[in-house]
């Protein structure tokens, strides 16, 4: 539960950044009392009148040293890095600078369950939101997903679990931030183009345990090292989850089974078969939810429940339609070069990924290895097409394009009326689309325009 006593009553509060979780996180504020500035970069964006009306100041067109120097609170979106001598003048007065998801938890008056990871967050905190449902709990899901924890101050309760995914840039903002249940799903180089090395982003991550106590929980993936190594010196009670059932006790597929296994036996959880999710590396993010649901006492029925009728979230390997027997998959919110390995791999033969965008670090040959079992052809998008080229070329074809729909028709085209072609780009979405979402939605729309060319209908 939150510092629920916590006042910004009269105090001067800077909020850094006017996407959704800022606009958020301002209004919050507003509401409690605060003298709020909203700072944007831009020089306008949409909400900024309505703002203005209900008594928030909005500065736009960037962070002036001179309105974060007035502050007495400064609340920084997930997007915003905090280093550079505007920040630094801040900090030498003494003044806190905190996170989105930090001020809220100081609010919030129920249980959080707080979820992080590189790759399958989205999914994971969908499922432990509909498994904590299914078992009668209140539940409110969001975070770094859907809707900002600042969105749910008002309507927790005590009897309340806000399930939250937590981004690297979310948590690196925390101080007393608390979950009664952190997950940590796994670790592989992402937003190297922020962070000066991996141990630098591991070190963000590893703030979701920080200030955890033995009457806490963490759910960590005993099948990645890094996860491991962070999660060995935790102080909260330790669940493990491993797909490959290398443990003796957590949480495992045991054939057609998801099992806990104890010192005195093993419990059978959930069937494989009630899990509806593409790719076996979607089995981890079932066994990271179904850890987290025994802890909160939720029974094998319910869990299955929750999991009955889901097929995944938009733009995470999410299927897309049928052009004369090559299938189309989604895989937009495959950002980093792991998550675009783990997509691959659901592809035994016959897959031509599409690849690219704006480059964050990690190693793009990689991919060499799943490639090189069944791959036909890659198509290179963006701002990363040379280096993928650079690492992908000898172990199968690299076709260049130069917008998603010349990516989509050249993909369909090597697939030859066989194979798979897959969105799993490895890259962020920002060369050519808004974010991941868009470029899911883009390449979404360019297959249905592709099947009413081909076939005259729609997918």
């Amino acid at each position: 539960m939150g510092e629920t006593d916590f006042s910004v009553r009269e105090r001067r509060v800077v909020v850094v950044g006017a996407a959704r979780s800022g606009i958020a996180v301002a209004e919050l504020l507003a509401g409690r009392g605060a003298r709020v500035m909203l700072s944007e970069m831009r020089p306008t964006f949409a909400d900024a009148d309505r703002l203005r009306s209900s008594g928030i100041a909005v500065e736009v067109g960037g962070h002036r040293q001179e309105t974060l120097a007035a502050a007495d609170l400064v609340v920084v979106s997930p997007g915003v890095p905090t280093e550079g001598a505007v920040f630094d003048a801040v900090r030498d007065r003494g003044v806190e600078i905190i996170g989105e998801v930090e001020l809220a938890s100081r609010w919030i008056r129920g249980r959080l369950v707080a979820i992080t990871g590189t790759k399958g967050k989205s999914t994971t905190t969908t499922l432990v939101g509909r498994m904590l449902t299914a078992a009668g709990h209140r539940v409110l899901v969001g975070g770094n997903i859907g809707v900002p924890l600042s969105e749910q101050v008002e309507a927790s309760t005590p009897e309340t679990i806000h399930v939250v995914e937590v981004s690297s840039f979310q948590l690196e903002t925390t101080s007393a931030f608390r979950p009664w249940i952190a997950v940590w799903l796994n670790l592989s180089a992402d937003h190297l183009d922020r962070y000066s090395s991996l141990e630098a982003y591991a070190s963000a991550k590893a703030r979701v345990f920080a200030n955890q106590t033995p009457e806490d929980w963490v759910v960590l993936n005993a099948d990645d090292p890094a996860v491991s190594v962070r999660g060995s010196g935790v102080t909260a009670q330790r669940v493990l989850f491993s797909l490959s059932g290398q443990i003796d006790a957590g949480f495992v597929v045991d054939g057609d089974w998801i099992v806990r296994r104890t010192a005195t036996g093993v419990e059978q959880c959930v069937p494989v078969s009630a899990v509806e999710l593409s790719g076996r590396h979607m089995l981890n993010n079932v066994l990271a939810a179904t850890a987290v649901s025994a802890i909160a006492n939720v029974q094998p029925k319910a869990m299955v429940d929750g999991l009955a009728g889901f097929r995944g979230l938009p733009h995470a390997m999410e299927p897309v339609g049928e052009i004369r027997g090559v299938r189309f998959v989604n895989d937009s919110k495959a950002t980093n070069v792991e998550a675009a390995r783990r997509s691959i791999e659901s592809f035994p033969r016959g897959v031509v990924p599409i690849v690219g965008g704006r480059f964050k670090g990690g190693d793009l040959r990689q991919l060499r290895g799943p490639l090189s079992t069944g791959a036909v052809a890659v198509v290179a998008i963006g701002e990363a097409t040379q280096l993928v080229r650079e690492a992908l070329e000898g172990v199968v074809p690299v076709i260049d394009a130069s917008s998603m729909r010349e990516a989509v028709e050249r993909a369909y085209a090597a697939a030859a009326f066989r194979g798979v072609v897959l969105l799993a780009p490895g890259c962020a979405s920002l060369d050519w689309f808004r974010d991941y979402a868009e470029r899911g939605e883009v390449f979404k729309a360019e297959v249905a325009r592709l099947k009413l060319a081909v076939e005259g209908s729609q997918p």
